[in-house]
C-alpha cells in the first residue's frame, strides 16, 4: 500500500506537468484544428529560459530568497515562451491560414526541428544541470513522503489551470476564444478578430508550456535540447486521452497519464515508463477515439 501511494503521488506530480503542456495542444486545436507539434519545443525552450534566469540571478543577487528566484524565472520563461509562440504563429502558421491542414501539420514538424536545433546551437548539445534553488525539504504524511518541489509543482499547476479556466469562462477574450472555436466565420461576423484570438491562444498555451518546462527542469535537475520532443508527444497523448479540444479533458488526461506512467514504473519497470503513454494512446484510439471529454463532431470546413 505504501508503494502504491508513493507511486501515485509521483505520478500525480509529473501528471501536472503533462497537463500544463497538453493545454497548449488542446487550445490551439480547439480554435484552428491544428496539432502544433512544435509545442514540445516551446516547453523545452521555457526550461532553458528558466535556467538562464537562474544563472543571471545567481550572478546579480546570489543571496536572493528562493521564492523570489522562483517567481522571477517563471515570469521570465513565460514571457520569453509567449513571445516565441506569437512569433511562430505569425511567421509559420498565419501565412498558411486557409491552406490544406496537411501543409500546416508538416510546417509544425519543421518548426519543431528548427527550434530544437536552434536551442542546441545556443546552449550546446550536452545536458545542462539545473541548480537547486528550492530547498531539499521533505514532508511526511503517514506513509507518504514528498518534497517541497512537489508542493511547488502542485500549487503552481493548480494556479495556472484555475487562471486559464477563469480566463476562458469570464473574460471578453476568453468568450471570443470560445466563439472562434465554435464557429470562426460567425465570430468574424460578430466583430471578433479571429486572427488576434488565435495569437492570444498561442501566447497562453506557450506561457503554460514554459511553466511546465521550468518546473520539469527543477524537478529532475537537468534539461537537454531533445527533451521537448518526447514530452511533447506524451502531452499530445494526454490531450487525445482527455478529448482533443477540451480544456478539462487536457487537465484530466495529463494527470491520469502521469498516474498511469508512475504506477507502471513502480509495479512493472521504470525502463518501460515511456512506453506506457503510447500504450494508453493506442487503447484510447481503439476504444474511445474522441477521448474522455471529446465529442464525435463533424469536421469543420
Amino acid at each position: 500500500m505504501e508503494l502504491f501511494l508513493q507511486q501515485l503521488l509521483n505520478g500525480l506530480t509529473i501528471g501536472m506537468i503533462y497537463a500544463l503542456i497538453a493545454l497548449g495542444y488542446t487550445m490551439v486545436y480547439g480554435v484552428i484544428q491544428l496539432i502544433n507539434f512544435a509545442h514540445g519545443e516551446i516547453f523545452m525552450t521555457g526550461a532553458y529560459l528558466a535556467l538562464t534566469m537562474i544563472g543571471i540571478l545567481a550572478s546579480l543577487f546570489p543571496s536572493a530568497p528562493f521564492w523570489v528566484v522562483l517567481i522571477a524565472l517563471l515570469l521570465f520563461s513565460m514571457a520569453g515562451a509567449a513571445l516565441l509562440g506569437a512569433l511562430v504563429e505569425q511567421v509559420a502558421y498565419k501565412p498558411l491560414r486557409g491552406s490544406p491542414k496537411l501543409a500546416a501539420l508538416i510546417t509544425s514538424i519543421g518548426v519543431s526541428f528548427f527550434l530544437q536545433n536552434a536551442v542546441m546551437l545556443i546552449y550546446g548539445s550536452k545536458e545542462q544541470s539545473v541548480p537547486e534553488i528550492i530547498p531539499n525539504i521533505r514532508f511526511h504524511l503517514g506513509p507518504l513522503s514528498f518534497s517541497l518541489i512537489q508542493v511547488v509543482i502542485f500549487v503552481t499547476s493548480f494556479a495556472m489551470m484555475f487562471f486559464l479556466t477563469w480566463f476562458v469562462k469570464n473574460t471578453k477574450a476568453g468568450k471570443a476564444m470560445r466563439a472562434s472555436a465554435e464557429n470562426p466565420e460567425a465570430a468574424r461576423l460578430m466583430g471578433v478578430s479571429v486572427d488576434r484570438i488565435i495569437r492570444v491562444t498561442f501566447i497562453l498555451g506557450s506561457a503554460l508550456a514554459a511553466v511546465a518546462g521550468s518546473l520539469f527542469g527543477m524537478y529532475y535537475g537537468s534539461v537537454n535540447f531533445h527533451e521537448g520532443y518526447l514530452l511533447g508527444l506524451k502531452a499530445f497523448t494526454a490531450a487525445v486521452f482527455g478529448g482533443i479540444g477540451s480544456i478539462p479533458g487536457a487537465m484530466l488526461g495529463g494527470v491520469l497519464l502521469g498516474v498511469f506512467e508512475g504506477l507502471g514504473a513502480g509495479y512493472i519497470s521504470s525502463e518501460w515508463k515511456d512506453v506506457f503513454a503510447f500504450v494508453l494512446l493506442g487503447m484510447v484510439l481503439i476504444f474511445k477515439p474522441s477521448g474522455l471529454f471529446g465529442e464525435n463532431l463533424p469536421e469543420k470546413v
